[in-house]
């Protein structure tokens, strides 16, 4: 028989898990642009091209990534722990201190990233208490020899290439 677990254990056991961490930026009805951390992205298929991520479903950015909207993922290289850290917190002019660009998209890019996957969301499902973000990715650009920030056990790492 299974021993009940708190969610704090569980956070724990999650925490298990590495992942990579990106910056997902997104313009509200306005076109003022906000980002946030996330490390639940991940890839679903090829064909089409999908991606999924999750966002508390009480956040105040969801209405940026119902569906038809764009939002332009970051994957964050191993040197951008503070950018992480940056958008992980609510706060007004996020962009101010960051160097960015406006891509062609009009979605705001934050430079120097491993990754950038440029998506539009195609579905929102309910998961608990977060919304599982499914898009298509409508563009992309990657760095082969950078290497990407990783988050376990509770703390930033990298990865060894040298494996």
């Amino acid at each position: 028989m299974m021993t009940p677990f708190t969610s704090q254990e569980l956070r724990k056991g999650f925490s298990s898990f590495a992942t990579g961490v990106t910056v997902i930026t997104c313009l509200d009805a306005e076109q003022h642009a906000h980002g946030i951390t996330i490390s639940s992205f991940n890839t679903v298929s090829l064909e089409p091209p999908l991606i999924l991520w999750s966002l508390k479903k009480h956040s105040r950015l969801m209405p940026n990534f119902e569906v038809g909207h764009k939002q332009l993922i970051h994957v964050l290289e191993r040197s951008q722990e503070a950018m992480a850290m940056h958008f992980a917190t609510v706060k007004e002019n996020q962009f101010t201190s960051i160097p960015h660009k406006i891509a062609a998209s009009g979605l705001t890019q934050i430079e120097g990233c491993a990754a950038y996957f440029e998506c539009e969301t195609v579905s929102v499902h309910t998961g608990g208490d977060h919304n599982i973000i499914v898009a298509k990715v409508l563009n992309l650009k990657h760095a082969p020899e950078s290497h990407p920030l990783i988050f376990a056990h509770s703390k930033f790492m990298g990865l060894d290439s040298s494996l």
